[in-house]
């Protein structure tokens, strides 16, 4: 499985540097110099793939600025715009902590009540800055926004497939008197 670490926003100066929409945990690393990475240009049965390596990579007025291997002057990057860059999910460590995970392993999991009814399916994990949120697509229908917290997700097994979710009342309903 391929994952989004960043997408070209657009070209930044005549050198070839890229401002890049960082999608990752991790921008230290993703883009570290000598980073492969598969660029992806276009959607569908036209995208196209390509490897790319990491150059040089900075923070520059609060965005990141990248150097990609053969790309030189303002024509090559504005080329990019709008390129993904991906990384395979194998090549990623496993946390070291076994209560973190990645966002990958936790999309698609059946999302249970505490007494093991099937609630719904992790849809997404949303990142704000108050922390992460999954987003569920309810079995009853509708859609919820569940708080990434010990306390309303006391439980989650990869290896079953399940995370348990304990919500505050009203917090799943779904507006119905």
């Amino acid at each position: 499985m391929e994952l989004v670490v960043g997408r070209v926003v657009k070209s930044h100066g005549v050198r070839g540097e890229l401002v890049v929409e960082v999608r990752t945990d991790s921008p230290e690393e993703r883009f570290a110099p000598g980073a492969r990475l598969t660029g992806r240009v276009g959607r569908g049965r036209t995208a196209t793939d390509r490897e790319v390596t990491v150059d040089a990579a900075r923070n520059h007025s609060g965005r990141l600025l990248v150097r990609l291997g053969g790309v030189t002057d303002r024509e090559a990057a504005d080329a990019l715009r709008g390129m993904l860059l991906l990384v395979d999910s194998a090549d990623l460590p496993e946390p070291a902590d076994p209560d973190e995970f990645h966002d990958h392993q936790l999309v698609g999991l059946r999302a249970l009540d505490t007494a093991g009814d099937e609630l719904g399916e992790v849809t997404e994990v949303v990142h704000t800055p108050a922390g992460e949120l999954l987003g569920l697509r309810l079995a009853a229908g509708g859609e919820a926004l569940v708080p990434f917290v010990t306390e309303m997700v006391p439980d989650v097994d990869l290896a079953a497939g399940t995370c348990t979710i304990d919500p505050p009342e009203g917090l799943l309903d779904l507006g119905t008197p």
